[in-house]
């Protein structure tokens, strides 16, 4: 039977969207939208301590648990700086009353379709999960109506839509393999049905129905080269939703992939898919490290930081093994929460600054220092400095690759120093040297910056046993 809590994170923001498109004070739906989000986090946090479940439309098992709390846990948080971020816009007259009440409901039907992604045992109803997400962004990107916010809006669309669609004809193909041994209807998209089958099933079909898959959820997750969309979705789109974007969906895109991974494992004869996981995470890698030395715009920069461990993230568990596996969980948790700090530094900076131009952001050491040890502190531990925990995640795939193919390894180490160049250099730039002309005082709380750079600090010097124990054991749930 499924716990109520399964429904509940699935049901209440979307409730909560239909409430908050109404509400027509500002203040009033941002508490709103912060306490339905805190709640949804505190009802998630509940799972920890529930029976593993499954019914024919809801999974609950080790994996989509920590998943779907790291993801109300940063759906929390960005509520909070999303209050203070996007009360700014307003004064600046860069939205109106009518597009936050639009904003904050679509905020909430994200946080519903990402769940229902995240436990959905019917592949169908997880497809129609990450769908309505990737639409919730769409128009949330294109939300300051600026001809560049509408080109990124409408480039993302399209990209997004080729992608879906594609990921939609590869699981009509894994229902024509599974169709001949479980049966016509839902049965057989049925993800814990479909495990229990897989040996039995078509490995041509299996095989053709991953590659569909792979390039139609790799679009959603920023691979390269089907990344073409990300860069701009950040940059012109409301800063909390970059944060959402990099720190959630990329994960949610890249777990639905490995479910068809996990899938694809039951069956001796397909083709193996951890070369090809492994060949796009070391492309992906190298190909943002060398973009980020070229970009201008601060969230440009990021946007392509988050493609780079994307990649990392991909790389690792294309190369399999508990080990390999286990730094692949715990890098896409330490990602999760820098990344989403970064956007938070980001999206301070650009109102004190007045521009997301980088030869415009200086000395932000002198007119900002707290903002800027934020940053600083963010960028040390994305660029995977000790003793930040990303470092730790980083250690662990360079090591096992090492002991496993000792030439990827050197591909992989190069890669990230190219990275860790590129954003040392930008770093520099930002902190240091001169102000630049136009600065202004931030009136917002920086408590979600420092709550997430504490967490990727602690998870560095001391990974708390029963969180390794967790990643152990969904690691061999991988293979």
């Amino acid at each position: 039977m499924i716990p109520i809590a399964v429904p509940a994170v699935i049901a209440l923001p979307a409730l909560a969207a239909v409430v908050l498109a109404i509400i027509p004070s500002y203040r009033l739906g941002a508490w709103v939208n912060l306490l339905v989000s805190t709640a949804v986090f505190v009802i998630s946090a509940s799972l920890f301590h529930t029976p593993l479940a499954v019914s024919d439309y809801f999974l609950l098992d080790e994996f989509n648990i920590y998943l779907i709390v790291l993801n109300t846990f940063v759906g929390m948080t960005t509520s909070i700086f999303s209050a203070t971020y996007i009360s700014h816009e307003l004064e600046n007259g860069k939205l109106s009353f009518g597009h936050l009440r639009f904003y904050h409901a679509m905020y909430q039907i994200l946080m519903a379709s990402m769940n229902l992604a995240l436990l959905s045992n019917n592949l169908g109803l997880m497809w129609v999960g990450i769908e309505l997400a990737t639409l919730t962004t769409v128009v949330m990107v294109g939300i300051y109506r600026t001809p560049a916010a509408i080109e990124a809006s409408w480039k993302y669309f399209i990209l997004g839509s080729v992608g879906i669609s594609l990921a939609f004809f590869g699981i009509i193909l894994i229902y024509l393999a599974a169709q001949p041994i479980i049966g016509e209807g839902s049965a057989s998209l049925t993800f814990t049905k479909l495990m229990v089958s897989s040996a039995k099933m078509d490995p041509k079909l299996l095989s053709l129905a991953f590659v569909f898959l792979l390039v139609g959820y790799g679009t959603k997750v920023g691979l390269a080269p089907l990344h073409a969309w990300l860069p701009d979705a950040h940059a012109e789109g409301p800063t909390p939703i970059s944060a959402v974007l990099s720190g959630l969906l990329l994960n949610v895109a890249l777990y639905a992939l490995l479910r068809f991974k996990m899938l694809l494992a039951g069956n001796a004869s397909v083709l193996s898919p951890g070369p090809i996981l492994v060949t796009m995470g070391l492309v992906s890698l190298v190909f943002a490290g060398i973009m980020l030395y070229q970009r201008k715009d601060i969230k440009r920069l990021f946007a392509y930081s988050s493609i780079e461990h994307m990649g990392i993230i991909t790389f690792a568990f294309g190369l399999g093994g508990p080990l390999a596996n286990f730094a692949g969980l715990l890098h896409m948790t330490m990602h999760s929460l820098t990344k989403s700090a970064i956007f938070f530094a980001v999206g301070h900076i650009s109102q004190a600054k007045g521009t997301q131009n980088l030869a415009d952001i200086r000395g932000l050491g002198t007119t900002h220092p707290v903002l800027s040890w934020g940053l600083v502190l963010g960028v040390a531990a994305i660029a995977g400095l000790p003793p930040f925990g990303v470092f730790t995640s980083e250690f662990l795939i360079i090591t096992t690759t090492f002991a496993q193919h000792p030439l990827l390894a050197i591909l992989l180490v190069i890669g990230l120093l190219i990275a860790f160049c590129a954003l040392l250099m930008r770093l520099q730039e930002i902190v240091f040297g001169p102000p630049s002309e136009t600065s202004r005082p931030v009136h917002a709380s920086l408590a979600p910056l420092f709550i997430h750079l504490m967490l990727v600090l602690l998870a560095g010097i001391h990974l708390p046993g029963e969180l390794a124990q967790w990643f152990t054991r969904v690691a061999e749930m991988l293979g």
